[in-house]
């Protein structure tokens, strides 16, 4: 163990931290380093989140040598089983609620054309020097000579109470290595509330063109970290300053600026939908609400006009921007389910309560905004309420008011029509059986007509209203019924 306490020597020692090492676990993978003979060490996020305060439950273990095979020798005593990854030199088991990641330290070096790295062994100072930051360079001791003993070379503790993401190494070097890391350094600001070192800043900007190199999957699950922020708009600001948003999602870069004619300018659609996106933030943990509220206005680019006498308008673009949606979500290797749905809806669909809002509430329209909206209306008014972005006292407080009658109609509305997620009562075989008809365009004729008298309020929603609607509507279309069905008065 001759090394082990020269390279403690070498560090910056803050007091021992075994109170943070009272997990079963330590003392097994204590007592195991030593009768191996092998310096081990927990490193990375478990070190940093004792420092936040925060829970954590996975750890990373680093072994001064084979890394799979002391794994293998803990799951051993644990009892428990373990999964090798030769591939990437790692090991992984799991012990009760803790999952348990094993690496031998290593030291890298990188080809131009990829983030796949040229490995050897190394020592802690090797492996703690490759890290991507530095509150994720620091270790603690597990052999019973200095378990618990904090070993941070890199200034990370100063760093977390500066509340700073800071690369170990010079920057360039860091994120030319690994281009993930650009992502990473941003995401770590945005989810902590820190701010990223200036020198780290440029590095990002002049390195920005090797996240080419990463896969959409990696970016996107660094994307979907941003947005899930407690302030998502801090990580999306950083992207667009360093160029890396228009990389990796230009539609969303697009929306920046303003356009003056005559005197006349619109507002920022980038900075407004993130303020729309920070909203909806503070009320929903909903990862695809989110990601509505940040795409809302994502037409706004496609469909901007000035008129003359009347300034910038942007018509249409809750419906192109719907149509957007699917495309955006298959770049970004996004699910193209129900939740891509999900997002498209409420992008269609955005500005419809606004208007209701906006004019006197008819049945007529409160009946179709919760024909359309079905499941997901309570999710648009979210949307609808996180939209409202003036700075203008009078209009908000106008707005609110304005709002609060909306959802109060809806209410009124959904309890007394049963509307959400309604079908008419009459249906397509029906109209088909009465008639004697194929399925065609007749059918789908009476079926609207039907659906249109209902939500406009021409006839109650009961299946008797309905196939009298249906006979006197087919009667009209050259329709005989081939029987006419019993209809209670």
């Amino acid at each position: 163990m001759e090394h082990l306490s020269s390279s403690a020597n070498r560090y910056p020692l803050v007091p021992i931290m075994k109170q943070h090492l009272q997990h079963q676990v330590f003392s097994t993978l204590s007592q195991l380093a030593d009768r191996s003979g092998k310096e081990v060490y927990v490193i990375g996020g478990f070190v940093r989140d004792i420092f936040l305060n925060r829970p954590s439950k996975d750890i990373d273990i680093l072994i001064i040598g084979n890394g799979i095979e002391f794994a293998q020798q803990a799951a051993k005593a644990l009892h428990v089983s373990v999964s090798v990854f030769k591939n990437f030199g790692t090991a992984m088991l799991k012990y009760q609620d803790l999952e348990i990641e094993f690496v031998g330290a290593r030291k890298e070096s990188y080809r131009t054309d990829s983030r796949k790295p040229i490995v050897e062994n190394g020592t802690l100072e090797d492996d703690q020097r490759r890290r991507d930051f530095t509150i994720n360079a620091m270790a603690l001791g597990l052999n019973s000579q200095n378990f618990g003993v904090l070993l941070d070379p890199f200034e990370g503790i100063a760093n977390l109470k500066n509340k700073l993401i800071k690369t170990p190494l010079d920057p360039l070097e860091t994120f030319s290595d690994d281009p993930l890391r650009m992502m990473r350094a941003i995401r770590f600001a945005a989810q902590l509330n820190f701010s990223i070192d200036d020198a780290a800043l440029k590095a990002i900007a002049a390195n920005k063109q090797r996240i080419s190199i990463i896969s959409k999957e990696r970016i996107t699950d660094e994307l979907n970290k941003i947005i899930m922020a407690d302030k998502p708009s801090s990580g999306f600001i950083h992207l667009f300053n360093t160029g890396l948003l228009q990389l990796v999602f230009p539609q969303v870069a697009d929306l920046h600026g303003v356009e003056f004619i005559k005197g006349k300018g619109h507002k920022d659609n980038f900075y407004h939908s993130l303020e729309v996106l920070d909203n909806i933030s503070a009320t929903s943990d909903d990862l695809w609400l989110r990601w509505a509220a940040l795409l809302h206005d994502i037409a706004k680019p496609a469909t901007k006009k000035f008129e003359e006498g009347h300034g910038w308008t942007f018509h249409g673009h809750e419906d192109k921007g719907s149509r957007m949606v699917p495309k955006i979500f298959s770049q970004l290797k996004l699910p193209l389910n129900e939740k891509m749905k999900f997002v498209q809806k409420l992008v269609l669909l955005h500005l419809r309560p606004i208007v209701l809002s906006q004019q006197v509430i008819t049945d007529s329209a409160v009946r179709r905004l919760l024909f359309e909206a079905g499941d997901d209306i309570d999710c648009l008014m979210l949307l609808c309420q996180a939209d409202i972005t003036t700075k203008n006292d009078y209009k908000i407080k106008k707005y609110r008011q304005n709002f609060e009658l909306v959802k109060q109609k809806l209410k009124d509305v959904e309890e007394r029509d049963q509307l959400r997620n309604w079908q008419p009562p009459v249906s397509g075989n029906d109209i088909m059986e009465t008639f004697g008809l194929k399925a065609g365009r007749e059918v789908g004729l009476i079926k609207n007509k039907i659906r249109e008298a209902i939500l406009d309020g021409e006839i109650r929603n009961t299946l008797e209203d309905g196939m009298r609607f249906m006979i006197e509507k087919g009667e009209e279309m050259g329709l005989a019924p081939l029987n006419s069905p019993t209809i209670k008065d």
